[in-house]
């Protein structure tokens, strides 16, 4: 079962920044008292030969370093199915990695400066290729058949040119590909894992298909294309989708979301009409669900939601630091809370 590792994953939790840590951040005035608050904590050794003064993207790049070293760490560790488990853990990051030097590429940005850009959880070798495709066939044929996405690419190779809409599609079709693989491989895996890996994925499935259905009101998208987009499993599958597919603004949305309980007292906190605030309570609900993991024993569950923990935390110093760095300390409290849970 691997219990070694999931001793290791908890003891890394337990090395989350704790709400003291926040508050201490918080009240920083300068980069360097950050990176010397964060001295005293599990970041400390990635930061401590960084010369002043500091950059925001260079205590994110040090940050991710660390949540890097620990997921290599516990790969080499890994015997099957939880390296399997692992790897598919990646697979996000990877589909990102692509649609981003894609899309710069399309706008005519530096290979190199995108490839710094990119996330080092989701890097293979063939990526800085990616560059050369000029529509979804030559880029599954000369980079992508050889990477652990080939399999996704089936219902995205056209001819069609890539543009802007286009690789929206291709992200938003590879990521529904994606997360049917990983929630079929769960459930393979029987057990606490496919039962607490089903809530979190389909939680993440239904927050896409909101956020495409948003996303796509006012578009040319129709949509029964809007539909093919959204993944077949979830608490709102079928018929959710069928009603999501055919809503025309945020409030058609928010109608939808209300028949299901577990989805009320999300849109409850938004006004009608606003969405700007329905991302923050849709992190809020990710947060305690991942949180939850951890109150059961023997199960994978826990790699995924330290992982995606620790990530949301990096997010959180690069918000807190940018806040610092531009002297908006009015907003520096608004970071995402996943120590109070």
């Amino acid at each position: 079962m691997g219990g070694y590792l999931e001793a290791i994953v908890r003891g890394h939790r337990s090395g989350l920044l704790t709400a003291a840590d926040y508050n201490n951040l918080c009240q920083c005035e300068t980069l360097d008292d950050i990176k010397m608050h964060l001295s005293a904590t599990e970041y400390g050794p990635y930061l401590q030969n960084e010369p002043s003064p500091l950059h925001t993207t260079t205590i994110v790049e040090k940050c991710t370093l660390k949540l890097v070293d620990e997921y290599k760490h516990m790969l080499c560790q890994a015997t099957e199915p939880l390296s399997t488990f692992l790897q598919y853990i990646t697979y996000g990051h990877m589909i990102d990695n692509v649609v981003l030097i894609v899309t710069g590429t399309l706008h005519e940005r530096d290979v190199q400066e995108l490839l710094e850009k990119c996330h080092p959880l989701g890097m293979f070798d063939s990526i800085a290729t990616l560059a050369v495709a000029q529509n979804m066939r030559e880029l599954y044929r000369l980079v992508l058949v050889d990477t652990p996405l080939a399999p996704y690419f089936s219902e995205c190779i056209t001819s069609e040119d890539l543009d802007d809409m286009n690789i929206e599609i291709m992200r938003n079709t590879l990521y529904k590909a994606y997360l049917e693989d990983f929630y079929q491989f769960c459930q393979k895996l029987g057990g606490a894992t496919a039962e607490i890996m089903s809530d979190i994925l389909a939680f993440e499935a239904d927050r896409r298909a909101v956020n495409i259905t948003i996303n796509s009101i006012g578009t040319e998208l129709t949509r029964e294309d809007r539909r093919k987009l959204y993944s077949s499993f979830g608490l709102l599958y079928p018929h959710g989708h069928a009603e999501l597919a055919v809503c025309e603004d945020i409030d058609q949305v928010r109608g939808v979301m209300e028949k299901y309980p577990p989805y009320q007292h999300i849109f409850g906190k938004l006004s009608y009409g606003e969405s700007q605030m329905l991302d923050k309570a849709f992190y809020e609900e990710e947060v305690k669900r991942l949180c939850l993991s951890f109150e059961q024993q023997f199960h994978y569950g826990v790699f995924f939601a330290y992982m995606r923990l620790r990530e949301q935390e990096i997010r959180n110093l690069m918000w807190i630091s940018e806040c610092v760095a531009q002297n908006q300390k009015s907003r520096v409290f608004c970071y995402e809370d996943i120590c109070g849970i």
